[in-house]
């Protein structure tokens, strides 16, 4: 008989008080009997509405079933032959919006925790099994992925199932892409990715680092070292600014630098590298996932006061409820309808304020939100040591610019047919490449498209 309880099953989590000042991880996960309690809420849908919400098509009643069973190795098989990573996707991929939203428990209280479970099951398999994939035979033909965030890992993995001849590429020191530098410690521990990037590894999948494609190699010079095909999977890294006064003073970051510095290069060790600056008050200008991650960063890192500053409403923030919920929860400040319009400089070139406006929402622009417009005389002065922008990102240019007949639309995203293929033959793109600034699970899912399309390319 199912739990007809109608509000999730709580996940465990740090005390804010205590988890705002280190990088472990905040959600601490179900136990096995949370677990099994929470799968019994699922109704096991005849029609099961969240699959078709979920990119990758997990077959949630499925795994949920045996979840409930209590047989979490064969939850984690149905979930893996459709997702190669449920340990990152459980806990980063936006589930109310996309599979929890459509859960017919959700009319009536809350959806299943799908997101939860995942991770649950991905989680139970790496500690007590953690059983690496086994290399199918090659078949000799050499496929080449450029990027090893979401979208080219799921490719690699995807093409090495196939029989192909992988090798993934990646600019940094590091595999993992974006995952490694760009989403936090306390949202996603490293060894997690990094045990991901060992069952690539096992597959047959070569990894190579520090290999800026369009520097290193051309992917024309790929093609001539005898790779069939290519998936550029590298996502964007290239952030957006505002061109205001003051963007230049030392104190200024991108979210992309700071977290980089955070994250990837744990500046939050003491025996770490790269220097960070210690903040005493930090303004983040944004109010996307990004911003929410550089924020909680900032605070962990020290700084007294945090501001997310955002030029629209709360109820238009497109970070995820539960990152705002962690935000305030840890002690920053939202500072909505504001938009910064200088950066202020002391003597020495340092940023010593940040001077904004307030906003009202006007009528809906082209997206169908409501504009912010200025009010005016409504400017005031935030005490600031530290701006982090948060405004976005797309795609590095140096691939395009280095190959040619690959064309870009106007914000510099690659072009692509139904199947993936650029506008130049052979070449496949899929996730932030293509799409700008997207999720992990809608990455996951052009990595797994763009693998299929290869196959059926290279088999003609």
């Amino acid at each position: 008989m199912a739990n007809m309880t109608l509000v999730k099953t709580p996940m465990p989590e740090q005390d804010p008080k205590i988890r705002a000042r280190n990088f472990e991880e905040v959600a601490l996960g179900y136990t096995p009997e949370m677990a099994i309690e929470e799968a019994g809420r699922c109704l096991k849908c005849k029609n099961p509405k969240c699959v078709e919400g979920c990119p990758v098509n997990v077959r949630i009643p499925e795994f949920i079933a045996k979840v409930q069973e209590g047989d979490f190795k064969a939850a984690y098989e149905i979930i893996t032959s459709t997702n190669a990573l449920p340990a990152l996707s459980g806990r980063v991929c936006p589930q109310e919006s996309q599979c929890e939203c459509r859960c017919v428990r959700g009319i009536k209280g809350e959806p299943v925790a799908i997101g939860r479970l995942e991770r649950f099951v991905a989680d139970w398999y790496r500690e007590n099994i953690n059983a690496m994939p086994e290399k199918v035979e090659s078949n000799g033909i050499k496929v080449a992925v450029v990027g090893s965030g979401p979208a080219g890992m799921t490719a690699a993995s995807d093409l090495a199932k196939l029989g192909y001849q992988v090798t993934m590429f990646e600019a940094l020191h590091t595999a993992g892409g974006v995952l490694v530098y760009g989403i936090p410690e306390f949202r996603l521990p490293k060894s997690i990715v990094a045990n991901e990037i060992k069952k690539l590894e096992a597959q047959g999948v070569e990894v190579m680092t520090n290999m800026v494609i369009g520097r290193v190699l051309s992917i024309d010079e790929l093609f001539e070292m005898g790779y069939k095909a290519v998936f550029v999977g590298s996502g964007a890294g290239l952030p957006m600014f505002m061109n205001i006064p003051g963007e230049s003073l030392n104190g200024v970051f991108s979210a992309n630098e700071y977290l980089t510095r955070t994250n990837l290069m744990k500046a939050y060790t003491e025996e770490a590298d790269t220097p960070i600056i210690r903040s005493k008050a930090v303004a983040v200008v944004g109010g996307g996932n990004v911003a929410m991650d550089a924020a909680r960063c900032a605070m962990r890192l020290g700084a007294d006061n945090v501001y997310i500053v955002y030029r629209r409403g709360e109820a238009e923030m497109p970070a995820r409820k539960e990152e705002q919920h962690h935000a305030k929860e840890e002690g920053i400040e939202f500072k909505t309808l504001c938009n910064p319009i200088a950066i202020l400089g002391d003597e020495t070139g340092r940023v010593c304020g940040m001077k904004c406006i307030r906003m009202e929402l006007g009528e809906p622009d082209a997206s169908g939100r409501r504009r912010p417009v200025e009010i005016p005389g409504s400017e005031f002065i935030l005490d600031v040591d530290t701006v982090i922008m948060s405004l976005g990102t797309s795609p590095n240019p140096l691939i395009r610019s280095t190959t040619p007949g690959l064309e870009t639309n106007r914000k510099g995203c690659l072009i692509v047919d139904e199947n993936e293929m650029t506008t130049r033959e052979g070449v496949f793109a899929g996730g932030d490449a293509v799409t700008g600034a997207a999720t992990v699970i809608l990455a996951m899912g052009a990595g797994k498209k763009g693998a299929a399309a290869i196959d059926a390319f290279l088999k003609k």
